[in-house]
């Protein structure tokens, strides 16, 4: 007997497990749904609810049985054995059983269908996403032949096959394995460790694409701590992220972490989905992960003499742009965190207090990102020493609260001179070109170091520049 929650979902898929049995075929509930319906995780009240199904029918069979019972159905993934339908709100993605493999050196899969729902689950990932909820016998039965419901509640990682066997069909699955052992607190038994280490370079053949999803799903978890500290020790980051174990090796002095890495890691777990009302939650995970990425390559922190704050910037906004393009991260996302991760020890710089001239350059600098550089700055703020840390916490407190103060008397998130070029030109009865632009700039520093000053006055302050320049 099934727990009351599992009601809400065998009553809505009944309709759709009546077909399927009323032709001779059995419709399995398979994948995250049955494991987290068994750890009572998720609400299949949610329109976002994945629904994975398996059954014995032919993908053309499977098209047949869904008409009229979809509002939409789609055929891309026929060849690989999947329908998609939608019914309502709901998605539903029904695979005839499967028992692919991967050639060696292939990034695609060599699909064979199968009529074993054991053979389907086995080719599976690890044992706790290798169960199936039969929906067409007279009563749901769970189909378990490799003990994932123990294991989940054992918080156990392991593979239903050798995972030499399951790495080797999809190389991805070690990755997938740092997001279940942080997503799940489950321990990889020793033979899964063992392959990972064994077979980190096979994860070559997958594509940078995948990686990177991949990698987000990670990075985005409540506490991904694990996870990344697993794709370190296991050799998987080498692969792809080859400058992270370099962390490992440089000594923190200034948060007086045991290296960069661990201080990293705790930057990243202190970014908290709820840090900020008005923030990109990825974006600044992401800026995490990377903000410190190029201090190995800044010399005058590895000899413990403090950081090189441009020099800092200059390295790790670099590295950090060359590493989200390598994994095919969108133009928007890799401008954003790179800029973030540039940005990010400005508030360092400003250790003498808040003018309105420094806050307003602040906030000129950080322009849209600047929740999710405060965000940043405040988790970066990481120390064991209690002292500097609640000193470091004030300043940022000082700053929220200037940016705030001056909010309100100034347009700060719209900085700019108080004359535009057509005014300059019209002004100073001179022809577009470079001057325009010398001018401009020129305004724009009176508008950061003494705030809105009025028409009449800026005007007064562009004349005197322009006397002085033509040495009138």
């Amino acid at each position: 007997m099934f727990p009351e929650r599992f009601a809400p979902v065998l009553d809505e898929l009944q309709p759709l497990a009546e077909r399927f049995g009323a032709a001779g075929h059995r419709l399995y509930l398979v994948g995250g749904s049955v494991r987290d319906l068994l750890l009572d995780r998720g609400d299949a009240a949610l329109p976002d609810f994945d629904f994975d199904f398996t059954t014995d029918a032919r993908p053309d069979t499977i098209k047949r049985l869904v008409s009229g019972w979809a509002d939409a159905v789609w055929t891309q993934g026929e060849r690989f054995g999947t329908i998609g339908a939608k019914r309502g709100n709901r998605t539903y993605e029904i695979t005839t059983h499967r028992g692919e493999n991967y050639t060696p050196d292939s990034r695609k899969p060599e699909v064979e269908f199968s009529d074993d729902i054991e053979i389907d689950l086995s080719r599976r990932d690890f044992t706790v996403n290798a169960m199936a909820l039969e929906l067409t016998t007279a009563s749901p039965t769970l189909v378990d032949p490799y003990g994932g419901a123990a294991d989940l509640f054992a918080r156990v990682l392991r593979t239903p096959l050798a995972p030499e066997v399951s790495f080797s069909d999809d190389p991805l699955r070690m990755m997938r394995a740092a997001r279940f052992i942080a997503g799940y607190g489950l321990a990889p038994e020793p033979a899964l460790v063992a392959a990972v280490r064994e077979m980190h370079g096979r994860l070559d053949i997958v594509s940078a694409e995948r990686i990177r999803d991949e990698f987000d799903k990670l990075l985005t978890l409540e506490h991904p701590a694990s996870g990344l500290w697993f794709l370190v020790d296991t050799g998987l980051a080498d692969v792809f992220l080859p400058e992270l174990p370099g962390l490992r090796l440089e000594q923190d002095p200034i948060h007086r972490h045991k290296d960069v890495l661990t201080h990293t890691i705790a930057v990243v777990e202190n970014v908290r989905p709820d840090a900020h009302p008005e923030f990109d939650f990825r974006r600044t995970r992401l800026a995490a992960f990377f903000h410190d990425i190029g201090k190995p390559k800044t010399r005058s922190y590895r000899k413990g003499r403090g950081v090189s704050f441009h020099h800092h910037e200059v390295v790790g906004a670099r590295m950090t742009r060359d590493r989200m393009q390598a994994l095919r991260y969108s133009n928007d996302d890799v401008e954003q965190v790179t800029r973030l991760v540039e940005l990010h020890l400005r508030f360092h710089t400003y250790k003498m207090g808040w003018t309105d001239s420094a806050v307003r350059r602040y906030v000129r600098d950080a322009g849209p990102l600047l929740a999710e550089l405060n965000v940043l700055t405040r988790c970066d703020c990481t120390t064991r020493d209690e002292r500097k840390a609640v000193v470091l916490s004030k300043r940022m407190d000082d700053l929220e609260q200037r940016i705030s103060e001056l909010a309100q008397q100034e347009a700060m998130d719209r900085i700019r001179p108080e004359l535009n070029g057509n005014e300059v030109i019209e002004h100073l009865g001179i022809s577009p070109g470079p001057i325009v632009g010398q001018a401009m700039e020129f305004l724009l520093e009176v508008r950061l170091e003494e705030g809105v000053l009025g028409r009449e006055e800026v005007l007064q302050r562009l004349d005197r520049w322009w006397a002085e320049r033509s040495g009138n």
